[in-house]
């Protein structure tokens, strides 16, 4: 790889490490070119950031940010996974490691906090943001909805009952 494209690579990975605030490492080794661009599809149909990279090149770009506590970890064939939302990255890396076991979760950092394995797997069965949105829209209109159903109740029933009445007489 030429100068060049190193120092192109080490600005790609300052800015995902500026840009987002959950960053997942993990190894890949024994994955086949198949399986990495599932994985890769995976992850951009999610908007998260994946990447594969020299370690070397990472240890340059995560001096002196929020995520160099990961430095430790690099060594392997390592992946970075990096997202705004944290929810989103870990449950799609467990999802595909499900199915492909030679994925290997190594740590994370979400919101300046260093994550073990075990806790990733907890963080990916939280409800993602945009599920957590949803929820919050649903529980907000629910009232709305029951409020209408109970204001019209009253005039449907003295509507049926001028019915029957009027079918009466």
């Amino acid at each position: 790889m030429l100068r060049a494209e190193k120092i192109k690579v080490v600005d790609q990975l300052k800015e995902i490490f500026s840009n987002h605030t959950a960053v997942v490492l993990a190894h890949y080794h024994g994955l086949n070119m198949k399986q990495i661009s599932e994985l890769r599809k995976d992850m951009r149909d999610q908007g998260i950031k994946f990447m594969v990279s020299k370690n070397s090149l990472m240890k340059i770009a995560i001096k002196d940010t929020d995520f160099s506590a990961l430095e430790e970890h690099l060594n392997g064939p390592t992946v970075i996974a990096a997202s705004t939302d944290p929810v989103a990255v870990t449950k799609t890396l467990t999802k595909f490691i499900k199915e492909n076991k030679q994925l290997k979760l190594i740590g994370a950092i979400v919101d300046n906090k260093t994550l073990g394995v075990e806790a990733i797997r907890v963080l990916s069965k939280m409800p993602s943001l945009d599920e957590l949105r949803a929820k919050i829209v649903s529980l907000l209109s629910t009232p709305a909805t029951s409020v209408a159903s109970v204001l019209v109740a009253p005039a449907i029933k003295v509507a049926r009952v001028l019915s029957v009445y009027s079918k009466q007489q």
